[in-house]
């Protein structure tokens, strides 16, 4: 196996990576920034309130969005198991 093959390969692996984990991240990013704008307003300062709206958007990702991040997942794998078995 080649150098340039196995950066291929670790450069398709962390794309693939990127792109599946990127709305579950943006989501829990974005939810976080607005309860805590919230919390500073407010001034309510209780550490668990963040958790239930970031679980249920992270839920909702899932079910929204599962299908194609594992679609995405499964084809990497694919095409890793294609290219080990070629060696």
């Amino acid at each position: 196996m080649d150098a340039d093959i196995a950066m291929q390969l670790l450069a398709d692996t962390l794309i693939t990576a990127a792109k599946v984990s990127a709305p579950v991240l943006l989501a829990t990013l974005l939810i976080g920034l607005l309860i805590s704008v919230v919390q500073v307003v407010t001034q309510v300062q209780e550490m668990t309130l963040t958790f239930i709206p970031k679980l249920i958007a992270v839920g909702g990702i899932c079910l929204f969005l599962g299908g194609w991040m594992i679609a995405s997942t499964v084809e990497l794998a694919k095409r890793l198991f294609d290219f080990a078995a070629g060696l």
